[in-house]
């Protein structure tokens, strides 16, 4: 079967609403994310990680060269390109039928990503820090993830929403959705945003009570792997957090959750695959 086939395969299940749920490992090639930096910087160690991921059910592979924590240092495009475009081509030839999704908030970046061997990109701005993102992502016709975040990189952890979360949400999704349909590009794949410049209530009613599904016929993805809503709430260390993890992950599905990005591949898995088992019999 041709590579090009494969791919368009494996998008189309993404797109396929009543498909089966994919599951998304992270690779952050960063000396400073929340959860594993530093840990794959060199050739050996990111793509024994992506085999280990591969191996235990991911279905698309994320790569990420800038750490989107709170207080994280912003670093440079150029520096950007040097740390996530290697580990693409190096990840593209060891695995060439493997979806891959390229952590990025450039749109420069995008492109040189996705003719890097890139499948995916995954824009945790929504188009707002990059004005050529959208017209990028229409030209290259990839698959896009479409994130909800605020203003700026040094706002969007700490500048609240106000009012009610989903309905902000939803004004906000209609409005980037229909700059991107004035494009002619329709390959959207929402991601509500969690932990991103919203409260601790906020977080936890979108993980369970998201309103997004009914209203866009577009998959959605969540992010909520080993993240602050779980270490705040049980006051523990990100570290410890894969049993919450994976109990959240269980309302995430509930909620319409088509894709869980997350760290610990297996586990996902397993709950993806429970959560299936007793909605046959629900």
């Amino acid at each position: 079967m041709a590579q090009d086939t494969v791919f368009s395969e494996k998008i189309a299940r993404i797109f396929d609403l009543d498909g089966e749920l994919m599951i998304m490992g992270i690779l952050n090639i960063t000396p400073d994310s929340f959860s594993d930096g530093g840990k794959y910087l060199k050739e050996k160690d990111w793509l024994k990680q992506c085999k280990k991921m591969v191996t235990e059910g991911a279905d698309i592979i994320d790569i990420g060269g800038v750490s989107t924590r709170p207080g994280a240092t912003q670093v440079s495009a150029t520096e950007e390109a040097k740390r996530v475009l290697p580990v693409i081509k190096s990840v593209r030839k060891h695995f060439p039928e493997l979806l891959i999704s390229v952590d990025t908030f450039r749109a420069a970046i995008a492109e040189k990503a996705v003719k890097a061997g890139a499948n995916i990109i995954n824009d945790i701005s929504g188009g707002q820090f990059d004005k050529k993102m959208f017209a990028t992502v229409a030209r290259l016709n990839v698959p896009y993830i479409l994130m909800h975040s605020n203003k700026t990189p040094e706002t969007m952890h700490n500048k609240n929403i106000k009012g009610d979360i989903n309905e902000a949400l939803i004004t906000y999704f209609k409005s980037k959705i229909k700059s991107l349909t004035k494009l002619g590009f329709s390959k959207i794949i929402i991601d509500p945003g969690i932990g991103f410049g919203k409260t601790l209530e906020q977080n936890y009613k979108l993980t369970g009570h998201l309103q997004l599904e009914n209203i866009f016929e577009q998959p959605i993805m969540m992010g909520i792997s080993r993240k602050s809503m779980i270490t705040k709430a049980l006051d523990i260390k990100s570290k410890d957090a894969l049993n919450a993890t994976s109990v959240l992950h269980v309302f995430c599905l509930l909620s319409g959750a088509k894709i869980l990005r997350v760290h610990e591949v297996k586990e996902a898995k397993q709950t993806a695959l429970l959560v299936d088992l007793v909605g046959r019999w629900w």
